[in-house]
């Protein structure tokens, strides 16, 4: 049965126009604003969004064909997990500026060849953060300090036992997936 007064919405007219914006939370990385918005059948709602700044993520791949992770301590999951190095993007730097220190902070290397991969938005249905993701190879020893709230342990890992450390549940971290698997199409050609 039909909703009183609903119309059918196409993609192309699906939009969400911003009537009103208040910030709830502003902290070191993130700000947490609630939107009205009015819908395309004319209602108005609120949006809770998360406002993050754009980084990366990046597969780095030794001439070994080990790929080098990181294993860290994440807060909101209450537990070490196996990741891709990824970082923010600092005012002024391209992606690929902030790819090369995010290998150096994280992982103390410097790449001869860094190749696009993608972009994707992390989580679109409440957050504006939007990450590109590289390969990185051609890995030369270069160390660049940490970040002080970072306790990073490097963790080399066959590329050939990536899929099993995906579906086994030890890689559960979604950038480290998406980009992991491209990376691995990129490499086996």
């Amino acid at each position: 049965m039909a909703r009183d007064a609903e119309v059918a919405v196409t993609a192309a007219d699906n939009n969400e126009p911003t009537i009103a914006t208040r910030s709830i939370f502003q902290g070191r990385i993130i700000e947490v604003r609630v939107d009205t918005i009015r819908l395309p059948n004319g209602r108005e709602t609120t949006r809770e969004i998360v406002d993050h700044d754009p980084s990366i993520c990046v597969v780095p791949v030794d001439e070994d064909n080990n790929v080098l992770l990181v294993r860290q301590y994440r807060k909101p999951t209450e537990s070490f997990l196996l990741e891709v190095p990824a970082g923010g993007i600092e005012e002024g730097e391209t992606p690929e500026e902030a790819t090369r220190r995010e290998l150096q902070e994280e992982i103390g290397h410097t790449a001869g060849r860094l190749t696009e991969l993608t972009a994707f938005w992390l989580a679109p249905g409440w957050c504006s953060e939007y990450m590109y993701a590289y390969l990185a190879t051609d890995l030369t020893p270069a160390v660049l300090d940490a970040d002080d709230d970072e306790f990073i342990e490097v963790v080399g890992v066959p590329l050939a036992e990536i899929p099993g450390k995906i579906s086994g549940g030890e890689i559960q971290d979604a950038k480290s997936v998406a980009s992991l698997l491209l990376a691995m199409r990129v490499l086996e050609g």
